[in-house]
């Protein structure tokens, strides 16, 4: 029996493709395949003005990343970018999928190691595949089938810098917009405002995150169960949203006849506005029209967004001879226009490495203003000794001169 939209939804009331067992069939048979056939990344090197576009479209000034004189005094030498910087270099694992043409495709999370930082003047190129195809029962859309790719990550010819996982849900829109239970009793509509205190509880958050920067967080000083200064996205706008999608791309954000190429190299990709032209489905993000007709309440942020959130919570507390080594994130709701999202941590592990180092973990939690669970993540993290000076020279996050990174 395929996976067919549910029975319930009447022909009138469809208005975008299913999902077919034609259309799996053909999709599975990609499964360990080199994806050949695919997009021109946004970023192809670290460049200066690359990393901090992408950094401050995720509202994050770390000097490490932006700038250059700040760079020069670190063990680096210069600018390295940050850990979520993976998204600009590949577009499939920021949610370019193939296949299921017309079905919607939501990114729902990545799960990445990296073996050192991505340091300036790195020339990239990745590798990807197709890894597995997984169904699923959703409250968002009823059946959905989760699509996972794995990227590896090459730099200046064959040194591998980081590799991972990602994923996206693939949903019917129709079954989202008419069957999907998830955000039943929404709280929210266009006519809400945020209260003048509500508002300043947020500038006030903002005031208080501190980078860590220069000052070494060393590990002899991090204990199991201590909590991470929290960390404040938002309110979510849609200029917000854009100011992502300058820094790492987008998926389908195209202008005049290379929008005009892409519809006509991909037919199921466009779909029509209210003026009839077709456009892309990446408008979710700031079409509200569109959001509600694939099952969400408003316009709605990114999923590499979110995980890049995650990302530079952890980046801010671990300062600058920290390290992140292997993330895992989950999305587990969309964060609408309008909506205020916390971000929190607990230390929950001390893990010995293969190398013999401590690495901490890190459990997250990101939630709205209504106490929803948005993400989570669990981060490694090296962090440097007090015990063993220099302890993290040569294993998992030293930049090697070859890169442009010095020690």
């Amino acid at each position: 029996m395929g996976l067919q939209i549910d029975a319930d939804i009447n022909d009138d009331e469809r208005q975008f493709a299913t999902i077919t067992d034609e259309g799996l069939e053909n999709l599975g048979r990609m499964i360990g395949v080199k994806v050949v056939d695919t997009v021109e990344p946004w970023c192809t090197e670290v460049a200066r003005d690359s990393v901090r576009h992408f950094a401050h479209g995720i509202g994050d000034d770390n000097p490490l990343w932006c700038d250059p004189a700040y760079a020069s005094t670190t063990r680096y030498g210069g600018i390295v970018a940050p850990p979520s910087f993976v998204f600009p270099l590949n577009r499939i694992y920021s949610g370019y999928v193939g296949g299921l043409s017309g079905v919607h495709a939501m990114w729902s999370g990545a799960d990445t190691t990296w073996h050192r930082p991505f340091a300036l003047g790195d020339q990239i190129r990745t590798e990807a595949y197709l890894k597995d195809l997984i169904p699923h029962e959703t409250k968002f859309a009823g059946r959905a089938i989760q699509q996972v790719y794995h990227v590896d990550f090459f730099a200046n010819g064959n040194e591998l810098v980081a590799s991972g996982d990602s994923w996206c849900f693939r949903t019917e829109r129709d079954a989202a917009r008419e069957i999907g239970t998830k955000y039943d009793g929404f709280k929210g509509d266009n006519a809400d405002q945020l209260s003048p205190s509500a508002l300043a509880e947020v500038w006030q958050a903002y005031e208080e995150e501190r980078i860590r920067g220069s000052d070494p967080r060393y590990v002899e000083d991090v204990e199991v169960g201590q909590p991470l200064p929290g960390m404040v996205k938002g309110p979510m706008t849609v200029t917000g949203f854009i100011a992502f999608a300058q820094g790492w791309g987008g998926l389908y954000i195209r202008a005049n006849r290379l929008a005009f190429k892409q519809i006509k190299k991909h037919p199921g990709l466009g779909i029509p506005d209210r003026y009839g032209v077709p456009d892309v489905p990446e408008r979710v993000h700031w079409d509200d029209d569109l959001a509600r007709l694939v099952g969400t309440p408003r316009a709605y942020d990114y999923g590499p967004e979110r995980c890049s959130w995650l990302l530079h919570h952890l980046t801010d507390w671990i300062g600058d001879e920290g390290v992140v080594v292997q993330h895992r994130c989950e999305i587990r709701r969309h964060n609408v226009v309008g909506e205020i999202v916390s971000i929190n941590g607990t230390v929950t592990d001390q893990i010995v490495g293969p190398d013999g180092g401590i690495l901490v973990e890190i459990t997250q939690a990101a939630t709205n203003q209504d106490g929803q669970l948005s993400a989570t993540g669990v981060g490694l993290v090296r962090l440097p000794s007090r015990v063993q000076t220099g302890a993290i020279a040569g294993r998992a996050g030293e930049p090697s001169t070859s890169s442009g990174g010095s020690p």
